[in-house]
């Protein structure tokens, strides 16, 4: 019965996805989605209660599919600076693979950024979650000289976020290649910008 009671909620998330992506939010009814799921209205409302319930059942649902991403590459066995470029790397085309399978940032799905940052909160907290751990095994491996874990995780979790609709628009992604693109990233992380022999002028 559970079983079944989840596919049918993952049926209607994934119904209202689609018109979401399609149409935008504001122009899609509760009643459309019941059509076009196929179940009837009482069926819907038994699962969400508002069509605001139901979009951020749709967001949480995106937001699965890159934590799932990110959680594959936390869990690798590899060096903490080689793990923390492939997070970036991943992170960046999760990010616009969710976009541009809902309709690219011309969708409403997407321009709401307050509605989305919102139910954003918990995913972004495991986010820094994730970069914190990756960050205390190069401190454990004496690769990184971090004295606060946390709040570094927090700077480059925003910095990442910071990254989004750049990358995503392909301001990024068109001007040069992905290998220069992580070299300049990876170039900022570990090395700055500031000459060594200057630094302590």
């Amino acid at each position: 019965m559970a079983t079944t009671m989840a596919k049918t909620r993952d049926r209607l998330i994934e119904v209202a996805r689609l018109l979401f992506a399609r149409t935008g939010v504001d122009n899609t009814t509760m009643n459309d989605i019941a059509l076009a799921s196929k179940r009837g209205r009482r069926t819907l409302y038994t699962y969400f209660k508002s069509k605001t319930d139901i979009y951020q059942a749709v967001i949480e649902s995106e937001l699965n599919i890159l934590h799932n991403s990110l959680d594959s590459v936390a869990k690798k066995n590899l060096p903490a600076d080689q793990k923390l470029l492939e997070f970036i790397a991943v992170r960046l085309e999760s990010v616009k693979d969710v976009v541009f399978r809902n309709g690219t940032l011309k969708a409403d799905f997407f321009r709401d950024i307050w509605r989305v940052e919102n139910v954003r909160k918990d995913f972004d907290l495991k986010e820094i979650a994730f970069i914190q751990s990756i960050l205390e095994e190069g401190v454990q491996s004496h690769l990184f000289d971090i004295e606060n874990t946390h709040s570094m995780a927090v700077v480059l979790h925003h910095a990442f976020k910071g990254l989004e609709v750049p990358y995503i628009r392909g301001v990024m992604t068109n001007s040069f290649s992905r290998k220069n693109r992580m070299d300049s990233i990876s170039k900022l992380l570990f090395h700055g910008i500031i000459r060594l022999e200057n630094f302590d002028k």
